[in-house]
């Protein structure tokens, strides 16, 4: 169950869409379960690969019949659900480029991805509708809103899903899909200017496949629980299209964290391999250990965790109470795949990210391109052609190519390799913040602020937080007349919440006479990081104030 012997099938189709569903129908997999869904409220459901296999299509008839063309973009904004799984599909069948979104997105994050991406289509619910039309005048290349829980159309551009998909065949040949067409959009963070969106390709495939078995560790028996949101790069390259690619049954939860339901999970579903985030593991080790003994989970046999670094503490932790251990792996949006990885058969150092890929070529080099020996600390960097590299950041080829210096790919950490290859993540080159997993981009949260008013400037660090690895702090300076209360603690939370999203919103706030700049306007994080800590500011002789 390898990806040479499958994939690409022998006629060379490299389709995403095609590959987990047809492909594994066409293999004798068809009634076999695909996905066993568990909702908020405990409502259950299972599907096969026929039953995907059927829905992505008549999905993929949806699209084509609305006009939809291949390489136009369309983007899933929806909650944990099943319809998340069979429309991304069935996007991808029908070759759209097609992103998926954060559920908690607030408008101006919505409107900086839908615009820059140009979107054709949005899949969401009646809930979100609002948030949408609020934005909607600014997003002239939306021809389409499809509403999963509407039963009727709303309007001539406002849809049902329900009504489409009932009138659509369940029969849908993959056009052939060679390995360079674009596939999956996912939008990133910058520690400055807008989010990108990293574009990738349905090539990504063979390696999300490849590393699925020989780092995830699944076999065909397996059933495979992983806790990421669809709307981050590992909800779908490991969420999506890794264990289906390999006709893997998957367990799928639409609840939020809670350590008894979790755990209730991985007995009742008898999970054999477990995908999460250092922040989940860190929420379990706060819970009585008397909790996990009521659990039987003697079918669980490898658990990994991605996302931010993990914690001696927690493998510490995983042994002693869960008598597993727990492998960290490393990759980014950007990379589409794991590249740096403690696996199977490879001895756990507790801190490190482990090492590279067999065929994936890092190594730790200066900014001037020379690669440094072991135990110095400079940029963690990869030689570009992996399968799943991404290919552009769309609509931005400039900043694309600076990602690329030296014959490397500058993947914005910084990280040191010791004596025998093991990799050791020491931060980020830029200012992103890495709260639970998931990137911030402080110059999101900065501008939210300085829309509500009384704030006359606003800088957004990340500080380190033992449970959530970085947590948000905002430093606000404020106009003359405003004084700093709780009821505009709370103003700005939920603004920030509304306008970026919820894991945005700032832990903590600090009220600062001026955000200091250096003499060009930029805001000096460094400074404020520093300031935070008790740490040396180091060199401010280019401060403005």
């Amino acid at each position: 169950m390898t990806s040479e012997r499958l994939i690409p099938t022998s006629n060379g189709q490299f389709n995403i869409g095609h590959i987990c569903t047809r492909l594994q129908s066409d293999r004798g997999l068809a009634g076999k379960t695909a996905m066993r869904w568990i909702g908020a409220h405990d409502e259950r459901a299972e599907y096969t690969y026929g039953d995907l296999e059927r829905e992505s299509s008549r999905f993929a008839n949806v699209m084509q019949g609305l006009g939809f063309a291949p390489g136009d973009v369309f983007f899933v904004f929806l909650p944990k659900m099943p319809e998340v799984y069979s429309c991304f599909l069935g996007a991808l069948k029908a070759r759209l480029i097609t992103g998926t979104l954060f559920s908690n997105f607030g408008e101006e994050a919505l409107l900086d991805r839908l615009g820059d991406a140009e979107a054709k289509g949005i899949l969401t619910r009646k809930s979100y509708l609002k948030k949408l039309l609020r934005i909607r005048e600014k997003l002239p290349n939306l021809k389409f809103i499809i509403l999963v829980d509407a039963a009727e159309h709303q309007a001539a551009d406002i849809l049902s899903l329900p009504l489409l998909m009932q009138q659509a065949s369940t029969e849908f040949e993959t056009p052939l899909t060679p390995a360079e067409t674009p596939s999956v959009l996912h939008y990133t963070s910058g520690s400055t200017g807008k989010p990108k969106g990293a574009l990738h390709r349905h090539r990504s495939v063979l390696l999300q496949n490849r590393t699925a078995v020989e780092v995830l560790d699944l076999r065909p028996d397996d059933i495979f629980w992983c806790t990421a949101d669809h709307g981050w790069v590992t909800g779908t390259s490991y969420g999506i299209i890794g264990p289906w690619s390999l006709g893997v049954t998957q367990v799928h939860f639409g609840g939020a964290y809670d350590a008894a339901k979790w755990f209730g999970i991985l007995e009742e579903y008898g999970i054999t391999v477990w995908y999460t985030a250092p922040t989940a593991l860190r929420m379990l080790m706060r819970e009585e250990p008397a909790l996990f003994a009521r659990f039987n989970l003697s079918k669980l046999r490898h658990i990994c965790s991605v996302g931010e670094p993990l914690n001696p503490e927690v493998i510490s932790w995983g042994r002693k109470v869960l008598g597993k251990d727990i492998y960290d792996t490393w990759f980014q949006t950007e990379t589409g795949a794991i590249m740096i990885t403690n696996r199977p058969g490879l001895p756990i150092k507790p801190g490190s990210m482990g090492q590279p890929l067999p065929g994936i070529e890092a190594a730790i080099v200066r900014d001037n391109g020379e690669v440094l020996p072991d135990n110095e600390q400079g940029n963690l960097c990869l030689r570009p052609g992996w399968d799943s590299m991404l290919i552009s950041y769309f609509h931005h080829e400039d900043i694309y190519r600076q990602k690329f210096k030296h014959g490397w790919y500058m993947t914005g950490d910084t990280a040191r390799r010791d004596s025998e290859g093991y990799y050791w993540f020491m931060g980020r080159s830029d200012d992103v913040i890495n709260t639970a997993g998931h990137l911030v981009s402080p110059f999101e949260v900065e501008s939210a602020l300085l829309e509500v008013e009384g704030i006359a400037e606003s800088g957004v660090i990340g500080v380190p937080d033992e449970l959530l690895w970085e947590k948000v702090v905002a430093f606000i300076a404020l106009k003359k007349g405003c004084e700093w209360n709780s009821d505009l603690e709370l103003k700005l939370r939920l603004h920030v919440s509304n306008r970026v999203s919820t894991m945005a919103t700032p832990q903590e706030f600090k009220v600062l006479e001026h955000i200091p700049k250096n003499k060009s306007g930029k805001i000096m994080r460094r400074v404020l990081k520093a300031r935070y800590l008790g740490q040396d500011e180091g060199d401010i002789s280019t401060l403005d104030i």
